[in-house]
């Protein structure tokens, strides 16, 4: 049993914590995409060199399996009027809505800002930069921070809607509002199924050129979708790592990603998730897989990786730097061992490397 392994059931959120200078947060991509700084990290020694994303075709072996994460990211922050208010006292004003996640027809969740405004019955209208009305929708529920349940009037191409007088969803430690050129930059080369509401960072670096070497040196390549939600990007309420419950994601595994996936696991290749977002698709179709391998399937996961936690499939990973004391820095604790993270993470502030989203990343092999 490993140090964290015994250490796991006492372990604290707290426990996640580092310094971070605020100027090492990057508000803007790269000029460039694929021209991100990696730190390279040995997770069997802690041992860790300074390197660039562009040389990761060589940092590969022959046969590696890189699992990417397709999904892509929808304009899923609007900004609605209040047409209906219960309390006269209060103004009308402006309020902010993330869709989260569909939830049956017409119906998605979402967090509204500010929340204690905006109760159950209250009528929304979402305009257009020139005023008219584009969407109309009710509360039919409230949740715990914000969180609604919210039911669109039929509307002819919603997406198409969205795609119109939605704004990209950047963090909110991003300081800005969206650009038109996030609209390119939010989303990862190889996305294809709408649906996330915050990007599978780690997949930003890649360029189509950088596929191609990939492949060219021995590596292949296969696709699965989590559609990001609040189980990945919601801030953590408990003091003990043992309490932490995530919300559930939807994920897709297809017959051609389970294939190539099994057969890596047959020929003892490895593994390279691209991104936590494939960590936690990967890991929790295993735990619920027959002996045999992946069946291509589609369902939701909740999974929460911590130290302590037993990886059956993945045997790499490359991934972004994460917020303190979130449940992705747990996780990638989990893959190399909490200490080890940690001593990694000084060292990249020490470097100065760009946290967070549109930030530099790691190989950890």
């Amino acid at each position: 049993m490993t140090e964290d392994s015994r250490a796991a059931a006492g372990l604290r959120v707290a426990d996640f914590d580092f310094d971070l200078p605020p100027e090492l947060i990057a508000q803007q991509p790269p000029a460039e995409r694929g021209s991100s700084r990696m730190l390279v990290m040995d997770r069997a020694t802690g041992a860790v060199r300074d390197s660039h994303f562009a040389r990761l075709p060589s940092l590969l072996r022959p046969g590696d399996l890189l699992v990417l994460n397709d999904s892509r990211v929808i304009p899923a922050r609007l900004f609605a009027r209040r047409t209906s208010v219960r309390d006269r006292r209060q103004p009308a004003g402006i309020i902010e809505v993330l869709l989260t996640e569909p939830a049956g027809e017409n119906r998605w969740r979402a967090l509204v800002k500010p929340g204690r405004k905006v109760g159950v019955g209250e009528r929304l209208a979402f305009d257009s930069p020139e005023g008219a009305v584009e969407l109309e929708a009710v509360v039919l529920d409230r949740g715990e921070f914000g969180e609604r349940l919210i039911e669109f009037a039929p509307v002819g191409g919603f997406f198409a809607v969205l795609d119109r007088i939605g704004h990209m969803p950047l963090p909110p430690y991003i300081r800005r509002g969206d650009a038109q050129a996030d609209r390119e930059r939010y989303q990862t080369v190889f996305s294809q199924q709408r649906g996330s509401v915050a990007a599978p960072t780690a997949g930003l670096h890649f360029t189509p050129a950088i596929l191609d070497e990939l492949r060219e040196r021995g590596a292949e390549t296969a696709r699965v979708t989590l559609h990001v939600g609040l189980g990945t990007f919601a801030p953590l309420r408990v003091e003990r790592v043992d309490q932490v419950h995530l919300h559930r994601e939807r994920y897709t595994i297809s017959a051609d990603a389970a294939e190539a996936i099994n057969r890596a696991i047959r020929e003892g290749r490895r593994i390279v998730a691209v991104g936590t977002t494939v960590v936690r698709t990967l890991e929790s179709a295993a735990l619920q897989s027959a002996p045999g391998g992946l069946a291509p399937h589609s369902g939701t996961t909740d999974i929460f990786i911590s130290p302590g936690f037993e990886f059956r499939i993945v045997g790499a990973v490359i991934t972004n730097f994460h917020l303190p004391k979130s449940s992705l820095l747990m996780l990638v604790s989990a893959f190399a061992g909490r200490e080890r993270v940690l001593a990694a993470y000084r060292h990249a502030v020490k470097e100065k490397y760009r946290f967070f989203s549109y930030g530099d990343c790691m190989l950890i092999a």
